[in-house]
This record gives C-alpha cells, structure tokens and sequence, in this order.
C-alpha cells in the first residue's frame, strides 16, 4: 500500500461504494474480528436522516443536506482519531461521497465547499469500493428505511461513486457476485492486507 502523506497520523480506509453493496456489513464484520486494532466512523448519512434531515427534495434541499453530511463526515472522522489515536479508522463512507448525491455536476460539491476532488481523496489511505447488488438485478432495500433508491437509481449512484473515488492511487475494487458471503470475504481480505500493510509501513 502506498502511505499517502496526508498529515493524518493514523491510517483511514473508506469503505464505500453503491446502495446494498456490503459495506457496512464488512465493517461490522472486521470490528468483531480485530476490535482493538481499529475503530468505526459511522456513516454520517445515516445519522443525519434518521435524525431528520429530509432525505429527497427539492435541489436547494439537497445541496443543504449534502453540505450537512459533509461537515458531520469530517468532524466524526476528527472526534474519532482524537478518541482513538492509535487505532486505524475504518470509514463507513467518505467526504467524496457527497458529490455522487450532489443535484447536478459533481465537481460543484467540492467547489461549494473551497475545496477539490484531490483534497478529500487524500484525506484517506485506502478505498474498498463494495459494487452495487443492483447489477446483478438484486434488490437492495433489506429493510432499511434509509435506503430509498430503486435498483435504476442504485446503479447509477454506483457508477458516479467509482468515477470520483477510483481515482485515488490505493483503490480497490470489490465486484458483486451472486454468493453475499463470498464477495464480504474479498473485501474483508482486502481490508485485512490493507491494515497489515500499514502496521509494516509505520515508523
């Protein structure tokens, strides 16, 4: 893994990708296994609506919810390290995130809040993109109110995630497939070299 000089002094690893793609699951998963090695950033999103925030909109609405996500995405990764200073920080999502949702271009997310694509993406070390179940024709509403994409809309919200985020030098790309337990095992193993890499690459 190439260390990516952030002024971070803990590793992040963003776990994203589209609606029902596994993400959270793995990061549930790894938490139980590793426990005091790393530590959960939840996802900002999923606070945020179900605190409230309304969740569709007008385009003004949106810009203001994903302004919002943002800013909780940045100070819960902050409160996160203070709190937990030796542990890698696994992010359930990321700042990027954001602009997939953005109404419109974008790059207009990034330009909204003085910052840019580059900026964000190197405030991580590593990206486990988690493919969409959408692609393969699979629902993706499990039973979270949260989650209100139709299976259309969840694969074009994969694709606009990929384009921003695979741009970063330490991206990986977990394809869906049709066995659940199989493609949370790829990105489990993805994740575990990830945070082995890192031990061996600290001073």
């Amino acid at each position: 893994m190439q260390r990516i000089n952030n002024g971070n002094t803990q590793c992040r690893v963003v776990l994203t990708g589209g609606p029902g793609g596994g993400k959270t699951t793995a990061a549930d998963l790894y938490r139980r296994e590793i426990g005091e090695n790393v530590v959960i950033v939840p996802e900002a999103a999923t606070l945020l609506y179900g605190g409230g925030f309304p969740r569709v909109g007008q385009p003004d609405v949106r810009r203001s919810t994903q302004h919002a996500i943002y800013h909780v995405q940045v100070h819960l990764e902050a409160a996160q390290a203070a709190q937990y200073p030796h542990r890698v920080l696994i992010c359930d999502r990321g700042t990027v995130d954001g602009a997939a949702y953005w109404p419109g271009d974008p790059y207009e997310f990034f330009s909204s809040l003085n910052t840019t694509l580059e900026r964000e993406l190197m405030r991580y070390d590593a990206i486990i993109f988690f493919e969409t179940a959408a692609v393969g024709g699979i629902s993706i509403e499990g039973g979270n109110p949260i989650r209100i994409e139709t299976i259309e809309q969840a694969i074009a919200l994969d694709k606009r995630l990929r384009d921003l985020w695979s741009q970063h030098p330490n991206f990986v790309f977990v394809p869906h497939n049709t066995s659940f337990i199989r493609k949370i095992t790829t990105g489990l193993d993805a994740l575990s070299k990830i945070v082995s890499d890192y031990a061996g690459l600290r001073p």
